[in-house]
């Protein structure tokens, strides 16, 4: 009888006795590539007349990208992959996104979210999440990395009086530390997604962001962890380099330094201070008008590759978490998701909606590459 207390006690308190992963998750392994991008850069590849071009573009698919959980219905897609990855046998990495929070992308002139508070949102999202936790479980011999909800926190650092961020914060806040606690298994690393220096990295923001993080890491429960922050999601910042004049005058202006800026004050607020950066649309600087503008950025090109050779032992990894040739929205006014920044002048255009792809932006961002394609 004893015994029996004791074992159903210990089951009540998991997160207790699990920690998730630790070290640099790409030490060692090999990056799970994403079939489903693999399939549209095979099929953009197809479409391309300029041999030159087309050869450039090939290689495209052997950079490994994110899987975007941006609807429910794909979290089973994420346990065919990881059933997939583990079938390959050595040590994988499969790379996702968390992004379903309710009522997503708060400050947004339009949002794709499938969820709202209004409808139970909440409670839907936790079966979202315990949903991911279980194929997690069911692949414990492969490593996953998340990114979690993008631009979600870092609505609440800058954007608290818009009434609908307003009302979402501690929804948000509650949520993202429901799915710490749920993905403590330890193959499993968690980045919260922390905006980019051009959004956080301003003094009057980063000081915020940061006790936000530790906020939520404790919102978590007792022995909680996560590897640390993702940085530059979706978005067109140098990881180090000269000053884009669109973020003038930001002391942080390339992710580096907003790193290593935020990294501290992390560090003060019992935050772990590791990062990973996309990078995979930034390798040309000086092509917004405005720092904030974020849509089909007229100009761009694919940036650095994805490495652990970061140079700044603050950085695990240069990563690809927005897949290049993806469209960030649709510059088609009269849509019901259309958002008045894909139609700005820096703006691609016309431009499909979002997640669709985008062939003529996909072909430009080869093009533009910085390191060029070989």
């Amino acid at each position: 009888m004893k015994f029996a207390a004791l074992c159903a006690l210990i089951a009540c308190v998991p997160a207790l006795v699990r920690a998730a992963g630790t070290g640099n998750p790409w030490t060692g392994a090999t990056t799970f590539l994403i079939p489903e991008y693999v399939q549209e850069v095979q099929a953009a590849v197809g479409n391309i007349t300029d041999s030159t071009l087309a050869a450039q573009a090939a290689t495209v698919e052997q950079v490994p990208v994110f899987f975007w959980m941006d609807v429910a219905a794909k979290v089973p897609t994420l346990g065919q992959y990881l059933a997939a990855a583990s079938a390959a046998g050595g040590t994988q990495v499969v790379q996702a996104v968390i992004y379903d929070l309710p009522d997503r992308d708060c400050a947004a002139e339009s949002s794709a979210g499938e969820f709202t508070i209004a409808d139970g949102g909440a409670a839907l999202y936790e079966q979202y999440i315990d949903n991911i936790a279980a194929q997690v479980e069911a692949n414990p011999n492969v490593r996953v990395v998340f990114v979690v909800e993008p631009d979600g926190l870092a609505n609440l650092v800058t954007n608290l009086s818009v009434a609908k961020c307003a009302n979402a914060a501690s929804t948000y806040k509650e949520l993202v530390s429901y799915a710490i606690s749920k993905l403590q298994q330890d193959n499993v690393w968690l980045y919260l997604d922390a905006g980019h220096s051009g959004w956080l990295g301003w003094p009057a923001n980063i000081t915020p962001a940061a006790q936000m993080f530790a906020e939520v890491l404790q919102g978590a429960g007792t022995g909680a962890t996560v590897r640390g922050l993702a940085t530059d999601v979706s978005n067109y910042n140098l990881l180090r380099g000269a000053e884009d004049p669109a973020q003038s005058p930001n002391p942080n202006y390339d992710e580096e330094l907003y790193i290593n800026a935020l990294a501290p004050l992390l560090q003060q607020n019992n935050f772990p201070s590791q990062f990973i950066v996309d990078q995979g649309r930034s390798g040309v600087s000086g092509i917004r008008t405005a720092e904030g503008d974020w849509c089909n950025v007229l100009g761009a090109g694919l940036g650095m590759r994805p490495t652990t050779d970061t140079g700044n032992d603050l950085i695990d990894s240069i990563v690809w978490v927005k897949p290049p040739g993806e469209s960030d929205g649709t510059s088609n006014q009269t849509a019901p998701r259309y958002d008045t920044h894909c139609g700005q002048s820096d703006a691609t255009q016309p431009a499909p909606e979002a997640g669709t792809w985008f062939q003529s932006y996909f072909e430009t961002l080869v093009q533009k590459a910085n390191p060029a394609l070989s």
